[in-house]
């Protein structure tokens, strides 16, 4: 096995059905999952869903049933969708389950050990829908006078009986952290955003409720549960094995999260650990928001939309190909119906699924699917190679330092010079006037396909995986772009090519996947 390495998404908050936003956070795990295997690293890759809380307890009073029916059923929503976008996670882990309140309560009392908890009653606002306590001074005015969360959500005055964090105790050890570890928050400008919040001062975090009993029990506190983002954040250290034994995965190589909750992870998730005694994770990443047309997505705007039509409609590799493509990662992006087409038809079913289609047909046709041996190779097949070599190589690179939309970039000019290189060498009039040439340029094609099929195949893993299906190339392959072994192997042992099938078929409009 090689060395670990640990990613894990935000488990998701299942009080409503999965939108977009989830299945961009999942796909880009995804594929930096599949990224880091193919790299040879012994990947562990989890998400989930956060079930307690006090969101929870009210979803299910409003919907007149049990808050844990309601999870069960809420959870079996986001499993569903990470299936179906084809999402290779090692764990889906829920807050409910038996070792997660057992690595909830052995962190809890690792840090009431370290003297960090004490009991006391807090006063304050609290936003239910973000289950966040804010300070006054974080507060906005609404219509009427209303005071609202920095993100806009209704807050409430809360009071009553709680267990504290010394949060206040951890401000320079976390801006020591910082300075010392400068990847540790990603992009850079959450990391600013996160300096300005710690160095204007933290206040003892409230980390228990009384006012309801649907979460993890406090230890030796009746009538306690813990905060939910305690219980939440602990869902790392419990996929990774905590407290039962050895955790090879851990510290997490990378906390993918939305930009909303990176106080969270990077503020208060390595405040407990430090108190705890427990490894700090290397990098949390905070992406961007997913906007529909520039819009932010609301029920109230009715622009929201379940990512699986999305997924029927453009196809999970079409879908998972435009949001890794189109998105800045770590920026806000935008998506829309057009935009999906336009963008997968003019490169992934255009460019690379044409190439491949046409190459490969005309193999099938004109030698009757063997794979061509030798023929007169010029100084234009090097070049195309090399040009691939170094395209596969930016992408690679790219996506080593979580540039996704970069790396598709450089795997495109791969493609293009493809193109470029069949249309100039024409295979179709040297079949009369030089075969000898024509398997060459074949040859020379098939490689330089495999190798960006290999490449992008953590992006679009069906049709990729199809591609090199049809050419014969096992799991052993898959990891060797440039292994000119492969070909010589193919054709000695007289492989012979399926007749193929669209790998990337266009797209057409549809007309029913956005709301009027």
């Amino acid at each position: 096995m090689g060395d670990p390495f640990y990613i894990t998404t935000a488990i998701s908050y299942p009080n409503g059905r999965p939108h977009i936003g989830h299945a961009y956070e999942a796909i880009a795990a995804d594929a930096i999952a599949r990224f880091q295997r193919q790299a040879g690293r012994d990947v562990r890759f989890q998400t989930g869903t956060d079930e307690h809380g006090l969101k929870m307890v009210q979803t299910a009073r409003d919907k007149g049933v049990e808050v844990r029916a309601l999870a069960d059923e809420m959870s079996g929503h986001f499993r569903a969708m990470c299936d179906a976008l084809n999402i290779s996670y090692d764990r889906f882990i829920r807050t409910t389950d038996d070792d997660h309140h057992r690595a909830s309560q052995a962190i809890w009392q690792a840090m009431a050990d370290a003297g960090d908890l004490y009991l006391d009653r807090y006063e304050g606002w609290y936003s239910v829908r973000d289950e966040a306590f804010y300070d006054e001074k974080e507060l906005v005015d609404g219509e009427g006078g209303a005071k609202l969360s920095p993100q806009g959500t209704p807050v409430t005055w809360t009071a009553e009986e709680t267990w504290f964090f010394r949060l206040s105790k951890y401000q320079q050890p976390l801006l020591d952290f910082y300075a010392a570890n400068p990847d540790f928050i990603r992009p850079e400008s959450r990391r600013n955003e996160i300096l300005r919040f710690v160095e204007g001062g933290l206040s003892d975090l409230s980390v228990s409720r009384t006012s309801f009993d649907w979460g993890v029990a406090v230890p030796g506190s009746p009538g306690h549960v813990m905060y939910v983002w305690v219980d939440a954040l602990t869902n790392y250290l419990t996929g990774a094995g905590y407290p039962d034994g050895p955790m090879p995965h851990w510290p997490a190589d990378l906390h993918l999260i939305g930009k909303d909750i990176v106080r969270f992870h990077a503020v208060y998730w390595p405040a407990f650990l430090l108190s705890a005694g427990i490894a700090l994770p290397k990098t949390v990443f905070g992406h961007g928001f997913l906007l529909h047309r520039g819009e932010k997505m609301s029920k109230s705007l009715g622009n929201v939309v379940d990512p699986l039509d999305l997924a029927n409609a453009f196809g999970v590799d079409g879908l998972r190909y435009f949001l890794l493509r189109e998105v800045s990662f770590g920026q806000d992006g935008s998506y829309a119906a057009d935009a999906i087409v336009t963008r997968v038809n003019a490169e992934l079913a255009n460019a690379f699924g044409n190439l491949a289609q046409r190459t490969l047909s005309f193999i099938a046709k004109n030698l009757g699917g063997a794979l061509p041996d030798a023929g007169r190779a010029e100084e234009a097949d090097g070049q195309l190679i090399e040009e691939v070599v170094v395209a596969c190589a930016g992408f690679k690179a790219a996506f080593g330092d979580l540039l996704l939309s970069q790396g598709i970039e450089a795997w495109m000019r791969g493609v293009f010079a493809c193109n470029q290189y069949i249309d100039a060498q024409a295979p179709w009039a040297l079949r009369k006037t030089d075969p000898e040439r024509m398997h060459a340029v074949l040859g020379t094609l098939v490689r330089a396909i495999r190798m960006l099929a290999i490449t992008i195949l953590p992006v679009v893993p069906n049709g990729a995986g199809r591609i090199l299906d049809l050419l014969g190339a096992d799991a052993r392959d898959h990891a060797a772009i440039d292994d000119d072994g492969w070909y010589r192997r193919q054709v000695e042992g007289g492989f012979m090519l399926a007749t193929p099938a669209p790998a990337f078929p266009r797209l057409e409009m549809p007309a029913d996947v956005e709301p009027a």
